[in-house]
């Protein structure tokens, strides 16, 4: 552990009972990253405050932390991960606070003793290239990143926000700087675009160009811009259409299927048998946000129906919990979820 534990005043939240009060204080060495860690006027301490329902108050390169036995050990956790961090070379954002005190929540809650754990370090599942490293910031993108490595398989679903395509993109590179895959694949249907695909100017790439701007800014982050397009230009990064992979075997490949719930049961099962020697595919899909005509059923519904428990392929369900965008977004998906609910609801029942 980075700090060392004294004693300290009163805190500023109202007082606890003897029984299930913890106090302490965490001293970090470094005054330049102590800063960094509790942030400017210690926005970070607060949001840990705010978060875990603790007192936390900065004192030079030491914080004073009050609160009960489990939350205030979460703080402790999540304050050392991060001086970690910093003492690594990185850098603490508030999405980094965030995400260090969702897994630090998460750990205690898989634990039948969580206040035997103290002085358990947090862990976090990443994704490197040589141009950045992505660190999870909930638990369910740390079960995603774990997925993929060890599933030929995975399917990330969930609603948008939640870094389930950014994650896989940053997989898929990771993979081919390894040199554990020969190319890198991104496909995606185009059923939004219907008949007015044919009416855009240029040639079939140009046309799904605009539909996989998402895949290509995460290829942007992972590998420089040139890179990425010599890669492009010999073939090593593949735009293909969904259509075009009839009749293909993708061997020695990272496949990525975006926005699969627009996706027919037929080219859902197509894309799925493509599958080739040494590849990996990911499937990544919002089952709320279809798009496909009335009473077309969803390929990635019916996929996630049929394929679930078949050894070799992992299923992770993403969750509002997990947006790690604006905290607006998650909230929004929330409201909108909340809303879907009744109105199915309501419908079944006339039914």
């Amino acid at each position: 552990m980075n700090g060392q534990e004294l004693v300290s005043s009163s805190p500023r939240h109202p007082p606890r009972t003897p029984s299930d009060t913890n106090h302490f204080v965490l001293t970090f060495e470094n005054n330049r990253f102590a800063s960094e860690l509790f942030g400017q006027f210690d926005q970070n301490l607060k949001l840990l405050e705010e978060r875990l329902n603790i007192d936390a108050r900065a004192r030079g390169n030491s914080v004073v932390i009050t609160g009960d036995v489990v939350t205030t050990n979460q703080a402790r956790r999540t304050l050392d991960y991060l001086y970690e961090k910093l003492q690594k070379g990185g850098s603490v954002e508030r999405s980094d606070v965030e995400g260090a005190i969702r897994m630090a929540v998460a750990a205690d809650d898989q634990l039948s003793l969580p206040t035997m754990e103290r002085k358990a370090k947090l862990t976090m599942a990443q994704v490197s290239t040589r141009k950045k490293t992505i660190i999870a910031r909930t638990p369910t993108q740390d079960a995603y990143i774990r997925a993929l490595e060890r599933s030929e398989l995975v399917f990330g679903v969930g609603p948008a926000g939640t870094g389930k395509t950014y994650l896989a993109v940053a997989h898929a590179a990771q993979l081919l700087e390894r040199g554990a895959v020969e190319k890198i694949i991104l496909s995606r249907p185009a059923v939004e675009a219907g008949e007015r695909l044919g009416f855009l100017p240029g040639d079939m790439k140009e046309k799904v160009d605009p539909y996989l701007r998402p895949l290509y800014d995460a290829l942007y982050d992972m590998i420089p811009a040139d890179k990425v397009d010599r890669a492009i230009t010999a073939g090593v990064i593949e735009i293909a259409p969904l259509a075009f992979m009839r009749g293909r075997t993708l061997a020695n490949a990272a496949i990525i299927l975006d926005e699969a719930q627009n996706t027919t049961s037929m080219q859902m099962k197509m894309f799925l048998t493509r599958l080739g020697e040494n590849a990996r595919m990911i499937v990544t899909g919002d089952p709320s946000q279809i798009d496909l005509p009335r009473g077309v059923k969803s390929g990635l519904v019916e996929a996630l129906q049929l394929l679930n428990g078949v050894e070799g392929i992992s299923i992770v369900r993403f969750k509002d919990t997990d947006v790690v965008r604006h905290p607006l977004v998650g909230r929004i998906v929330r409201a909108y979820d909340s809303t879907y609910a009744v109105e199915a609801e309501e419908a079944s029942r006339q039914d």
